[in-house]
């Protein structure tokens, strides 16, 4: 066997054991164990520590183990799997350990195969999965309890229009990601694509139809009509990543821009039309197809990510100081994007001291941040960047009528602004003996930055 069989031989048995396909990680520790090389070689190479390729191992040979009814370790995996590779057998093609047949490049466990109903079988034989545009992961941290709420609401409500929104790089198409390696049996076609540079909903129709191999009918009616017979026929899920693409620049949040105006036929739908399949949005932004008014009316379910709170999340960043990583992490909002980015300034200027970072007792934003935080300032509409600069301004949580007073704003205007700030997360409301209004603490750290140097 060489490296390339024994990837795939192993991500066979991950698929059959765990419903997911091996991630990067494991796919290094293969790999290199194949290749004999140290857990310390294999960290560097995934930059991550030695601690960690370790556990990634362990977890491995275990289920290794289990799968082939023997004892699988570092120190055997090669000879282990040279003695049962397809070179000892009598047919070249065949492959038998322990009433796991590998035919190819396909792995079936004989008791579960014929427990199996055959239409079972004939789902496996003809799926589609296409996720070239999904993220990869190397580490999942923490989000149980969405993935449990995600699946719950695919997988036993059939809820066939989900979004999961949330500010950029709070980790929306990573979740999405690890539900599908958990649930890649449960799916007939899987397909990922990124609106990040929309094209028209009818060119998405056109793409999707390819799945089926049938004649596409030049009628956009007709071939919406065909799309939505695939989706009654076969249980398919769609995720469609930076929906926020196809909504309008300083306007209120999940405006539709002219030229997509479509896709708000195609999300409702979705909604209106019974089907066994599901369609995923992840957007920074919620448009009103995102909000569920009535459950038994209307099927839509929003997951909304917030930060996370664990210091899992720079375990591997070569950060020091331990004690200190959840003030750390708590400082920037729990957003791993904004953490990957401040740990690296971090390991530049403090030589990866969290003590003495903290020390300078200020909100720093490094230059990707300032873009980033720059971009979604220019999606926001006249009046929610006023709102916005006054929040700034504020060192003090600000009320509906004192925004109404100092702005001299119609109550129209300012309640459609407010709604529309949380639609972007980026204003939360605070209840008490009086109704108030916080401004994202990166975001008003940014917003103080730009007033000091004109931005």
């Amino acid at each position: 066997m060489n490296v390339n069989e024994v990837l795939q031989f192993v991500d066979r048995l991950v698929v059959e054991k765990m419903g997911r396909h091996l991630n990067d990680v494991e796919k290094a520790v293969v790999e290199g164990t194949w290749q004999r090389q140290s857990y310390n070689d294999i960290a560097e190479k995934c930059h991550i520590t030695e601690g960690h390729a370790g556990d990634i191992a362990s977890e491995l040979w275990q289920l290794l183990s289990e799968a082939l009814g023997e004892d699988i370790k570092k120190s055997n995996f090669r000879s282990t799997l040279e003695r049962i590779s397809i070179g000892e057998s009598q047919n070249p093609n065949i492959c038998i350990a322990n009433n796991n047949y590998f035919f190819g490049s396909q792995i079936i466990n004989e008791p579960l195969r014929k427990s199996k109903e055959s239409d079972t079988n004939t789902k496996s034989q003809s799926s589609y999965h296409d996720l070239t545009l999904a993220p990869k992961i190397i580490k999942f941290y923490n989000r149980e309890t969405e993935l449990k709420t995600l699946s719950n609401w695919i997988l036993n409500q059939n809820t066939p229009l989900i979004s999961v929104l949330g500010r950029s790089g709070i980790g929306k198409s990573y979740l999405v990601r690890r539900f599908i390696d958990l649930n890649l049996e449960q799916f007939e076609v899987i397909i990922w694509r990124s609106l990040k540079y929309p094209e028209s909903s009818d060119l998405l129709i056109d793409d999707l139809l390819n799945i089926s191999q049938k004649n596409i009918k030049p009628n956009n009616h007709n071939k919406l009509k065909q799309l939505f017979d695939i989706f009654r026929d076969k249980q398919c899920l769609i995720i469609l990543d930076d929906v926020d693409n196809i909504f309008i620049n300083s306007q209120l949040a999940g405006q539709y821009k002219t030229e997509y105006q479509d896709y708000q036929n195609f999300f409702t739908k979705i909604i209106e039309t019974e089907n066994q399949s599901h369609v995923i949005l992840i957007s920074q932004e919620k448009c009103k197809e995102m909000e569920c008014l009535d459950e038994e009316l209307y099927p839509v379910k929003c997951l909304e990510l917030s930060g996370l709170a664990h210091v899992e999340i720079l375990r591997d960043m070569g950060l020091k100081d331990e004690n200190l990583w959840l003030n750390l992490i708590n400082l920037y909002e729990g957003n791993p994007f904004y953490i990957k980015n401040i740990a690296n300034s971090i390991k530049n200027v403090f030589d990866g001291y969290v003590g003495e970072f903290l020390a300078e007792n200020e909100l720093v934003i490094p230059k990707d941040i300032q873009t980033n935080l720059q971009l979604l300032f220019n999606r926001l509409s006249p009046i929610e960047q006023k709102i916005v600069i006054k929040l700034s301004d504020s060192e003090q949580l600000v009320s509906r009528e004192d925004l109404k007073t100092s702005l001299d704003l119609s109550s129209t205007d300012l309640i459609n602004s407010l709604e529309s700030l949380q639609h972007r997360y980026l204003v939360t409301k605070i209840t008490g003996d009086k109704i108030r209004f916080k401004l994202s603490n990166v975001f008003k750290e940014y917003m103080k930055n730009c007033s000091k140097n004109s931005c």
